[in-house]
C-alpha cells in the first residue's frame, strides 16, 4: 500500500504488516510513525528516508538502536546546485540582478521556482508549512514585517521584473484539481516561473526547472532550504538557487544562510542545524528545539564518548548475566522503564 498521511487514519488496517518505509521522514512526527508502526500485529521492519538528516535523526543516529547508510553521489545525469544569498536590504542591487538571472535562464528555455513562506489571501495567514529558523536566533524583533506571500509577490512580478513571462502560482488552499492543473502546465513547459509556497518542497520533479529564488530565506530552516534547492538541476542543467533575506550578513542569520549556501552537503547541513536549534527532547514528541532531557552532554562535542558508550553497552547487554553484576546501572534502567520515557524509547 503506498499512500499519504492517510494511512495512519483509523480503519486502514493490514492484514500482515511487515516493512513500514517512511519516506521524508521530517515530514512526519514521533507519534505519526508509531501509529503506523502500531498497525502491524508484530513490529514490523522500518526503513525511513530523507535527504536532510534533521536535528533529531542525527540524534536518534546516535542513541537509538538506528542504524544508518548514506548515500552521498547525486543521482547520474543530474547538474549540480550553486547557492548564493541575496542580502535585500543590504545590496538591493543583488535584487534586481537576481530578476535578471532568472529571467536569462528562462530566455535559454528553463524554468524557475519563487518561493514564499506565505500564501497571502486571508488577513494575518501564517507561513503555510515553514520549518522556520530558530526563533530567538537574532533575538525579539517586534519591528519585523509579515513574511512575503505568493499571491502578492505573484502580482508585483507580473506587472515589474517578470512581466511578460509566463507566471502563475501553487500553494495549498487550492483545489487538488487546482494545483494538479498548475503542476501539470508547469511539468508541460506552458508556465514558465512557478510562485509557490513549500508545496514543491517535496515531490515534484520539472527537470527543465534550473532557477530557484526563496524569498524571506531567513524565515525557513536549514533542511527546508537544502529540500527546496533540490527541486531544481534535476535534469542535466546547472541549477542556481538564489536566498533572498533582509538579514545583515553579519547576523547570526546571515551567517546562517551563508552555511547553507556555501555546502550542498546534507550531513554538513545536519550538524548546523543541530547547532542552532538542537535535537528536541529525543524521549519525547518534540524533534527540534532546546527543551531536551540531555544535561551534561552535547550530541556535537561529545560523540567519541557516546559512541563509546554505546559500544559498551550493547557489549555489556550481549553477555550471559548482562546487568547482573552490576545493581547500580540496573537500578538506573529500570528508574528509566519504569516512567513515561519508556515508551518513547519505543516510539522514537
Amino acid at each position: 500500500m503506498i499512500g499519504t498521511h492517510a494511512l495512519l487514519q483509523q480503519g486502514v488496517d493490514f492484514a500482515d504488516l511487515g516493512l513500514v518505509v517512511v519516506d521524508e521522514q521530517h515530514r512526519f512526527g514521533v507519534e505519526q510513525r508509531d501509529a503506523l508502526r502500531a498497525k502491524g500485529t508484530r513490529p514490523p521492519h522500518v526503513l525511513v528516508m530523507t535527504a536532510t538528516p534533521i536535528p533529531r535523526t542525527v540524534a536518534m543516529t546516535v542513541y537509538g538502536d538506528l542504524e544508518t547508510s548514506t548515500l552521498r553521489q547525486l543521482p547520474s545525469g543530474r547538474g549540480g546546485v550553486s547557492s548564493s544569498v541575496v542580502p535585500a536590504v543590504e545590496k538591493p542591487g543583488w535584487v534586481d540582478r537576481a530578476w535578471a538571472r532568472l529571467r536569462e535562464e528562462v530566455a535559454a528555455g528553463r524554468q524557475a521556482y519563487v518561493v514564499c513562506p506565505r500564501i497571502g489571501d486571508l488577513p494575518g495567514d501564517e507561513p503555510e508549512d515553514a520549518d522556520g529558523a530558530p526563533p530567538e536566533e537574532d533575538g525579539p524583533r517586534s519591528d519585523r514585517r509579515p513574511p512575503l506571500a505568493v499571491l502578492d509577490v505573484a502580482e508585483l512580478l507580473r506587472s515589474g521584473p517578470l512581466a511578460g513571462l509566463r507566471l502563475d502560482v501553487l500553494h495549498g488552499r487550492m483545489t487538488p484539481e487546482e494545483k494538479d492543473a498548475a503542476m501539470r502546465a508547469f511539468a508541460a513547459g506552458e508556465t514558465e516561473v512557478l510562485v509557490a509556497t513549500t508545496v514543491v518542497e517535496v515531490g515534484v520533479d520539472v527537470p527543465n526547472a534550473t532557477v530557484m529564488v526563496v524569498m524571506d530565506a531567513d524565515r525557513f530552516g536549514v533542511s527546508q532550504l537544502h529540500q527546496l534547492r533540490g527541486r531544481v538541476a534535476r535534469g542535466k542543467h546547472a541549477g542556481l538557487c538564489l536566498l533572498v533575506t533582509d538579514a545583515p550578513t553579519s547576523s547570526p542569520t546571515g551567517q546562517r544562510l551563508a552555511a547553507v549556501a556555501a555546502t550542498s552537503d546534507g550531513f554538513e547541513l545536519a550538524r548546523l542545524d543541530l547547532e542552532t536549534r538542537r535535537e528536541g527532547d529525543v524521549l519525547g514528541a518534540a524533534q527540534s528545539g532546546t527543551r531536551s532531557g540531555i544535561r551534561l552532554l552535547s550530541l556535537l562535542e561529545d560523540e567519541e564518548l557516546i559512541a563509546t558508550a554505546r559500544a559498551e553497552a550493547t557489549a555489556l547487554l550481549a553477555t550471559d548475566r548482562g546487568l547482573a553484576d552490576h545493581p547500580g546501572l540496573a537500578a538506573e534502567v529500570a528508574a528509566l522503564a519504569s516512567d513515561d520515557r519508556a515508551d518513547w524509547l519505543e516510539k522514537a
